[in-house]
């Protein structure tokens, strides 16, 4: 079985820097499972690992594809695993580090996703009914056919919410139930699945203080800058957070410091559902930074569980 490594946690937990202590110590590389880092021109937003950062250690799914573009799942799945591959090729092992536990975990047990044509028809349909009615309305109509998918699916969440509906209405077959079976997988891999956490109180004044350096470091004006070459509400890029806040503020829909504020409490409520998911995932090994105090002694955690399971 081929190595991996997972590396994840909420947002501003810092991830960033124990991944490149860990990339050096087992000679690996990184491969992001960010759902916003992957996109050019977006820097300060993601708070997107500068090239100095990673201090001589090759990052894929960074900076590589348009915002205009969509990034889903599949299209993860698909450049990883050529990523992957590029890794083992080097006689490395590929370590994926990023907060978006649904890709880890599409990639990690090698989940299929269907291949049902798009009903475009239909989902324009339940666009224009979230855009007339609300999130909360469109997340209503799900939980009516599936309650389970309902509560693990946020509202705010609506390309998903959207993607469970339509896989209903192709198949007749809850997605939870799609879900479920997919869950039941086993991984192809010998992999090692860390979770880093630390002090909610500490992880929210971290992420209240990286949203004051984002708007001193220019959000705004990278935003302005995204709307001026075309980007626009609604695409997958713009739907971030960070992102669709300010431009809301640039509408005139409330004030500077309405927006900003905004941009915390999304962030921390992203935080709380990242938690949420990793503490359903199967085999996660956790990293508690209020019990582990420093990087060596997380990274010695890490090496100790790696040799365990024979993967350095």
């Amino acid at each position: 079985m081929k190595k991996l490594v997972i590396l994840t946690g909420p947002t501003a937990v810092g991830k960033t820097s124990l991944s490149i202590n860990l990339a050096k110590a087992i000679n690996g590389e990184i491969i992001s499972a960010d759902c916003m880092q992957v996109y050019k021109k977006m820097d300060i937003g993601t708070a997107k690992i500068s090239t100095a950062e990673m201090d001589g250690v090759t990052h894929h799914l960074i900076d590589v594809i348009e915002p205009e573009e969509e990034f889903h799942v599949v299209r993860f799945k698909e450049m990883a695993l050529e990523a992957m591959e590029k890794i083992y090729s080097k006689g490395k092992i590929p370590i994926i580090c990023g907060g978006t536990g649904f890709y880890i975990q599409a990639l990690v047990y090698d989940i299929q996703f269907t291949d049902q044509e798009i009903d475009k028809e239909y989902r324009q349909y339940l666009e224009d009914y979230a855009d007339t009615n609300g999130n909360e309305a469109l997340h209503e109509m799900l939980k009516a056919v599936d309650e389970e998918s309902a509560e693990n699916i946020p509202a705010p969440n609506r390309k998903r919410v959207i993607r469970a509906l339509e896989y209903f209405k192709q198949t007749g077959e809850k997605f939870s139930v799609h879900n479920n079976r997919e869950k039941e997988r086993v991984s192809p891999y010998n992999f090692a699945y860390f979770v880093l956490n630390d002090d909610r109180n500490l992880l929210y004044n971290r992420i209240d203080t990286r949203v004051d350096k984002m708007y001193e470091a220019g959000l705004v004006d990278e935003v302005k800058q995204l709307l001026t070459e075309g980007c626009a509400q609604g695409m997958t890029s713009m739907d971030g957070i960070g992102y669709k806040e300010i431009i809301s503020y640039l509408q005139g829909e409330y004030d500077l410091n309405t927006a900003l504020e905004l941009i915390k409490k999304n962030s921390r409520n992203y935080a709380k559902r990242q938690l949420t998911w990793f503490r359903r995932e199967k085999e996660v090994i956790w990293l508690d930074k209020s019990i582990l105090k420093s990087d060596q002694e997380l990274l010695d955690k890490i090496m100790d569980s790696l040799k365990e399971k024979g993967i350095i």
